[in-house]
């Protein structure tokens, strides 16, 4: 799928508006899978990043008229999605937040050794690297809720300083600090504990009976395997300023770009062939 530049996307916006669906079907199928994969990063599971992503995208749909075109079309969705997602409270992890300091605690003395096996006959590299995905994914939620965000949209999206201050409200250089210092602590959490991406002595391979037992993983619904990873180029970018890279970008390459999933698509199909499209219009 061909990126759409700014002007195409506020010219989609403008027909949208004025009741074009074509147009606006198309401006959604161009956000849906930054959308949902900004919910995954935030809320840390595929169902409650479904859930959300949803939310979000009916939030554009329903506020399109709302957009006055000061910004760049993509800095107002992030705007939306990012203020949505901070006050999402529907998630597993707003009930059962997590620390590095638990996390930590849970790879040093987790008795891994005492779980039977749990694989049922699914292959242990498939499980092995479905709870990598996982772990990474939701070690992300032992950051605060803004951190995470600060973190996400520099790392996984290269967002700008200037845009990204823009989406969160604060200054270029507060979130470059900011940036900088969540970057640090992810890095030292990975280098201390992970073996995967650090020197840390946990593998996945040898904790995916108790990652079972502990249902982070389930063997029979491999959320990350069965997922369609994409190429980061061809998901939604917002056009970023030639910023000097510290030398952390490497050790976060778990952040991997995956299409909206197939209920997300048919929400969207259903939405924009329902009577509601006409309510749509009109808001």
């Amino acid at each position: 799928m061909k990126k759409l530049t700014d002007e195409e996307f506020k010219a989609l916006a403008a027909k949208a508006t004025a009741g074009d669906k074509k147009a606006l079907e198309t401006l959604v199928t161009n956000l849906q899978d930054t959308v949902f994969n900004l919910s995954l990063r935030m809320l840390g599971t595929f169902a409650d990043a479904e859930d959300a992503a949803q939310d979000i995208l009916l939030k554009v749909i329903t506020h399109l008229s709302s957009f006055r075109g000061e910004s760049a079309f993509t800095t107002w969705v992030f705007r939306i999605a990012v203020n949505h997602l901070k006050n999402y409270q529907k998630h597993m992890f707003a009930h059962h937040p997590l620390s590095f300091e638990f996390y930590g605690e849970d790879i040093e003395h987790a008795r891994i050794e005492d779980v039977p096996d749990l694989s049922q006959e699914v292959d242990k590299e498939l499980l092995a690297e479905e709870l990598k995905m996982s772990c990474t994914n939701v070690m992300l939620q032992c950051l605060d809720a803004e951190s995470r965000c600060i973190f996400i949209l520099g790392t996984m999206f290269k967002i700008d300083s200037r845009t990204a201050g823009e989406i969160l409200n604060m200054t270029p250089e507060n979130y470059r600090q900011r940036l900088s210092r969540t970057k640090k602590k992810m890095a030292d959490f990975l280098r201390q504990y992970c073996g995967e991406y650090g020197d840390g002595r946990c593998r996945c391979k040898d904790r995916v009976n108790y990652a079972v037992s502990c249902r982070r993983i389930n063997p029979l619904k491999p959320d990350y395997a069965k997922a369609a990873e994409i190429p980061l180029e061809t998901m939604l970018c917002v056009k970023n300023a030639m910023e000097e890279m510290d030398g952390l970008s490497q050790d976060f390459s778990f952040l991997k770009p995956y299409e909206s999933p197939e209920r997300t698509k048919h929400f969207l199909r259903e939405l924009l062939d329902s009577a509601q499209f006409s309510i749509i219009k009109d808001s």
